[in-house]
């Protein structure tokens, strides 16, 4: 990655005059800073000072996690997942995501019941096939599951084996690119809701052949089959739509910030924003 020279400055001699002259609200420091010896110690009595003179350090995996709303890969160390805040259980919360999850699928189920008959008739009429579809996924500590959907592409379309959706995608059929966008394609996984296989809230599973190949290539990917998945993501919110490694990985880092800090409030954040987006016909493809 390429700085330009211009934001790099000598080490000060005085960290605690600089801090104060420069205005300097926090001192973030990276994994590399904390490793050097010889004659370029750590300056770890400075930073003492200006932790006491009111200007905190902190590192810069939580200092990525607390601004940006994920958790870098590069940066993380198994010892600080379980030394950390987070990745907690709570039987009090688990048991109330439980009863939000039955009794909001259970509303939806008998509100929405005449839009996903409809959209059983508009499948079927457009093409030949079944109107539900479903495939393995990968649910929680990794014990697999069927998803459903309102088929949405071709019945072809996976003739040669299982590949990523992608954008524009000239599999999916007219109808099937107006439920994908108002995501009435997603309805039927209210049966995965109410069984308990997934949650509204969560990441979003992924199919058993590509959780392979991605566990292989980014590390702590299986990290995310720890809390169940969902309907809708962090995500989903937070990284635009990719079919690709390099954004499995990128939205690995959302996905682990929710399982370490996931509650109540967090979901139902993710819940209104999802709304608008959904209202708005954005990041479907």
């Amino acid at each position: 990655v390429y700085v330009s020279p211009g934001l790099v400055v000598a080490e000060p001699d005085d960290w605690l005059a600089y801090v104060k002259s420069a205005q300097i609200s926090e001192i973030v420091i990276a994994p590399d800073e904390r490793r050097r010896t010889g004659g370029n110690r750590f300056p770890l009595s400075q930073f003492l000072d200006c932790k006491l003179a009111g200007v905190p350090s902190s590192d810069a995996l939580s200092f990525c996690e607390r601004e940006l709303g994920k958790i870098d890969i590069t940066l993380l160390q198994p010892s600080w997942m379980l030394f950390s805040d987070g990745f907690k259980y709570s039987k009090r919360r688990s048991v109330a995501k439980r009863i939000f999850d039955l009794t909001l699928a259970s509303l939806f189920v008998l509100v929405l019941w005449p839009f996903m008959l409809l959209t059983a008739i508009a499948v079927r009429l457009e093409s030949p096939g079944p109107v539900l579809y479903f495939q393995t996924r990968v649910g929680l500590n990794g014990k697999h599951f069927r998803i459903y959907k309102f088929r949405s592409m071709r019945q072809d379309a996976e003739k040669n084996g299982a590949v990523w959706a992608k954008k524009n995608d000239s599999r999916v059929t007219r109808v099937g690119a107006f439920i994908r966008n108002t995501r009435l394609d997603e309805l039927p996984q209210l049966y995965n809701v109410l069984v308990g296989e997934m949650s509204f809230v969560g990441p979003r599973p992924e199919r058993p052949e590509f959780v392979v190949d991605l566990a292989k290539q980014i590390p702590f990917y299986e990290t995310r089959h720890k809390v169940k998945p969902g309907l809708m993501g962090w995500a989903q919110l937070k990284y635009p739509y990719g079919a690709s490694v390099e954004d499995a990985k990128n939205k690995l880092q959302y996905d682990l910030y929710y399982t370490k800090n996931h509650s109540f409030l967090m979901d139902m954040l993710i819940m209104i924003q999802t709304v608008e987006i959904v209202l708005l016909g954005k990041g479907v493809h």
